[in-house]
């Protein structure tokens, strides 16, 4: 019998995390958690409650998965992941069976790795992070907590991404780099680092 996880946020990204989570076949899907969704399903799941029915719904379920998105700032997603910690929810790694992660890779809890991303030898992704669809993670490259790796985005070896920090679509960071942490990387840009400018 497969675990039951929830889901917190029901937005765009929650759908692909759907996905990913119904392909990898792992856990079984109990419904969504989120105050704003129209309607009572979400891809055929349940809208359970707010995210004031966490503490409730605990009782019931021991697997949650924060899917809401990161763009403008990680905030909510900080937010939705501690308060699940603190009420004893377990945060697993999510990883599609599309992706490719090195066994020489090490992941935290709460992280998910959406379809056809790769994540190469000895990188270490932190926390509560997005590595996003068809993204490249090259060697030896650090994303600490609380990260976005958008869709297409290559971070190369040696990079250090800081905590926070978002990396768009397509968006490039040379070799051995390190940005600030909560940066903004646009989409389609190059990130020489800031000793490179």
């Amino acid at each position: 019998m497969k675990p039951k996880l929830i889901l917190l946020g029901g937005g765009g990204h929650c759908v692909s995390c759907i996905d990913v989570i119904e392909q990898g076949n792992k856990f079984e899907i109990a419904g969504i958690v989120d105050e704003y969704v129209n309607g009572e399903m979400l891809l055929g799941y349940p809208v359970l409650g707010s995210d004031a029915d966490l503490e409730v719904l605990r009782s019931s379920y021991d697997y949650a998965l924060v899917t809401v998105g990161q763009i403008k700032s990680p905030s909510t997603r900080i937010r939705l992941f501690e308060y699940a910690r603190s009420l004893g929810y377990t945060l697993p790694t999510v990883i599609s069976p599309r992706a490719y992660v090195s066994r020489h890779a090490s992941m935290g809890e709460g992280t998910i790795v959406m379809h056809d991303a790769l994540v190469n030898s000895c990188v270490t992704i932190g926390r509560n992070c997005i590595i996003n669809t068809k993204s490249l993670v090259e060697h030896d490259a650090v994303i600490e907590d609380n990260c976005h790796i958008s869709t297409g985005a290559i971070i190369n070896g040696g990079t250090v991404v800081r905590q926070g920090t978002f990396v768009g679509s397509n968006a490039v960071t040379r070799g051995a780099v390190e940005t600030n942490e909560s940066d903004f990387i646009k989409a389609g840009s190059l990130f020489k680092g800031y000793d490179n400018v």
